[in-house]
């Protein structure tokens, strides 16, 4: 079992700007140490956010389209020479592959979590 963190203030979290995405486009990232995908994101800001995720265990047809939790002000992260600008949420099943978190029913792309 895994330990809890230590506390967090609530300001801590407000600063995240964790939010409703829709996946819009998937390319293959060959370059990546782990096997991963290049993701682009509509997370409601006027452009596709891009992101490098380690959610191979999905085919690229089946995330087209689909609602995703993401955190999008954690600063652009350089892996293997592509840019990352935001984080696809996402927990390990118990075979080790990443399940994309996302809402329960439909909610507007862009909507906030609180």
């Amino acid at each position: 079992m895994t330990q809890l963190k230590p506390i967090a203030a609530y300001d801590d979290f407000a600063r995240l700007d964790i939010r409703i995405g829709k996946v819009v486009d998937v390319q293959p990232f060959p370059r990546a140490r782990n096997p991963s995908y290049k993701v682009g994101v509509d997370v409601g800001a006027e452009r596709i956010m891009w992101s490098s995720a380690q959610i191979t265990n999905y085919e690229p047809a089946a995330l087209i389209g689909s609602l995703v939790v993401c955190v999008c002000n954690l600063g652009a992260k350089n892996i293997a020479g592509f840019t990352s600008e935001l984080l696809i949420l996402g927990a390990r099943d118990a075979d080790g592959r990443v399940i994309v978190l996302g809402p329960r029913s439909e909610v507007a792309v862009g909507e906030p979590i609180f």
